[in-house]
């Protein structure tokens, strides 16, 4: 297994993180199974979105004895109400459902504390002005949470939060369609049929923003949804209008800037084994580059994807790593000084290249390399 610095948490998380989908089934039994297996391939970060008092209570039974092995990413503002689940922003439900959390759970802690499900501008202003914010500030204060969080699938509204600074992780719906679509405070626009009609093309500026800004400030990502609730694998549900495997999905995500984990939700172990198996992976089976360029329903052209096929570079520039140097700092107005510093140690630079071609020849999406390492060396100078 690999691990990644989630953000500037200071926390080195699994690439291949656990989502609690299948927690609840065979009455809850299959919480331990699970995280046995992850335990056993390494998966060391886990995300517990529902407040279900059953799978909470599996969970700590669950990690008993191991508590350390896990980071746990937990949701506050998701409580159970008459037998259901409820996102809420009343204080008292919201206090009510933390203690309930940290007993069922059987812990004193949680690692990251999500502030649950923000889509809308007015839902975070609320948040922000009102009594939940300093109330998750408390927690930290007082070690309950370590690390606060907040998850979303507005990019627009994910932007304001991490900017407005204390947002330390982003929980994000992360995947080549759902990335082509423009903000919106209706999640299900996400998935609707009608929204991937039209042929669309290149990914949403705000969206890329948001995952440059969150590289740029030291905000991790965590990513959900990076198979679309199973229809990316599937041709018949695709909204490209053509199936995906399970290693493509987590490679696209994993190439993101900013992405830390990618929480792959399991049904059983061996889905989880499906997903833990990108790490054996060839870079032929992660290779999502050629089957986004045949995408029926969406384009890409001009768009870099950090796929690499642009190498090799005669020169043996990292065309890949140069290019995603360069957007971020194209995205900042400046070359902020984590970036330089990434820049400064690679071992070939933008200003050595000499134009020949050979890479635009390679690049299924039809990118000016070119002019981007022209680009690169005035920006960077080098």
């Amino acid at each position: 297994m690999n691990y990644r610095n989630l953000g500037n948490t200071g926390l080195k998380v699994s690439e291949i993180g656990l989502g609690c989908e299948g927690f609840a089934e065979n009455q809850c039994k299959n919480t331990k199974l699970l995280l046995d297996a992850a335990q056993e391939y390494g998966v060391n970060y886990i995300d517990l979105y529902t407040s279900n008092p059953q799978v909470r209570t599996s969970v700590g039974d669950a990690l008993k004895g191991r508590r350390e092995k896990f980071i746990l990413q937990s949701h506050i503002c998701s409580v159970w109400k008459n037998g259901q689940y409820k996102r809420s922003r009343d204080m008292g439900e919201v206090k009510a459902g933390m203690e309930e959390m940290l007993k069922l759970l059987q812990t004193d802690y949680i690692d990251v504390g999500m502030i649950h499900y923000v889509d809308s501008m007015e839902d975070w202003k609320e948040i922000e002005n009102g009594p939940v914010l300093p109330y998750v500030q408390e927690l930290k204060q007082k070690g309950i949470i370590h690390h606060i969080g907040l998850s979303s699938h507005n990019p627009r509204v994910a932007l304001e939060a991490i900017q407005r600074g204390g947002i330390k992780v982003l929980m994000f719906s992360v995947n080549p369609c759902y990335d082509l679509q423009p903000a919106s405070e209706d999640v299900n626009a996400l998935w609707d049929d009608k929204n991937y009609e039209t042929h669309l093309v290149n990914m949403d500026a705000e969206r890329q923003e948001l995952y440059e800004t969150c590289q740029r400030m030291g905000v991790g990502i965590t990513v959900m949804k990076a198979f679309g609730g199973g229809d990316l694998l599937d041709a018949a549900l695709s909204p490209a209008g053509k199936a995906l495997t399970a290693n493509q999905c987590l490679h696209y995500a994993l190439t993101r800037p900013g992405v830390a984990t990618v929480l792959a939700g399991a049904h059983s172990v061996e889905q989880l084994q499906e997903s833990v198996a990108y790490e054996s992976a060839t870079e032929e089976e992660k290779d999502y580059a050629l089957a986004f360029a045949s995408f029926p329903n969406i384009s890409w052209e001009g768009h870099c994807m950090y796929c690499s096929h642009c190498a090799p570079c005669p020169k043996q520039i990292d065309v890949a790593s140069v290019t995603k140097f360069l957007n971020l700092s194209k995205a900042q107005g400046s070359v902020p000084e984590t970036v330089r510093e990434h820049y400064e140690v690679l071992s070939h630079y933008a200003g050595e290249c000499i134009q020949c071609g050979a890479c635009e020849s390679r690049c299924p999406f039809r990118v000016s390399i070119m002019e981007n390492m022209k680009q690169a060396a005035e920006v960077f100078g080098k």
